[in-house]
């Protein structure tokens, strides 16, 4: 069973990861952030009981559902009001995310940097981004999970309830898309 303090810890040990996966799939961030707090407050009120090793699992599934319960949402939402101008589906805010503001902050090496590496590493990093939220949705889910999550091929499968060669399926895709695409745009990784 998992205390109080163990289950705070946790969240707070995935809140940021888990954000910028949400982000990476609906591609606004107020919808991201309630997604994954949503999957908090499940995850706390229905399993915060468990034994803390299964936590990991139960919350990128929850996430997941999460998710995929937006989509099916927006979806429906969409269906309903097409329309009615009042209530047609607003885009983006347009508000650049930096993946460099995920982190806490730069270290000392960092802070050594010309502003000329700082920029040309923030626009890797952009680009990168964009590459990972233009990959088909089961290769970024699988992706995100597989590398960024840093689950073990079994874990991302029973996140994403498929089969483990479905999973290996959609990272080797999704890497060799990410390879092919980057380095036309001459980002060696």
């Amino acid at each position: 069973m998992a205390t109080e303090q163990e289950l705070s810890d946790f969240l707070k040990s995935v809140d940021k990861r888990a954000f910028k996966r949400t982000l990476y799939h609906v591609r606004n961030e107020e919808s991201a952030l309630d997604i994954v707090q949503d999957s908090m407050l499940k995850l706390a009120e229905h399993y915060g009981d468990k034994p803390p090793g299964e936590l990991p699992m139960l919350f990128q599934r929850i996430l997941t559902n999460s998710t995929l319960d937006w989509f099916r949402r927006q979806k429906t939402r969409n269906a309903v009001f097409t329309s009615m101008s009042d209530f047609e589906r607003t885009g983006d805010d347009g508000s650049d995310f930096d993946l460099l503001e995920v982190h806490a902050g730069a270290s000392d090496g960092e802070a050594a940097q010309s502003a000329e590496d700082q920029v040309r590493r923030r626009q890797t990093l952009r680009n990168i981004e964009t590459e990972i939220q233009a990959l088909p949705a089961r290769q970024r889910e699988a992706f995100l999970l597989r590398y960024w999550e840093e689950l073990d091929v079994a874990e991302t499968a029973a996140a994403m309830g498929c089969s483990e060669g479905s999973v290996k399926t959609h990272c080797f895709r999704a890497v060799q898309t990410l390879s092919r695409v980057l380095k036309a745009k001459g980002i060696e990784l």
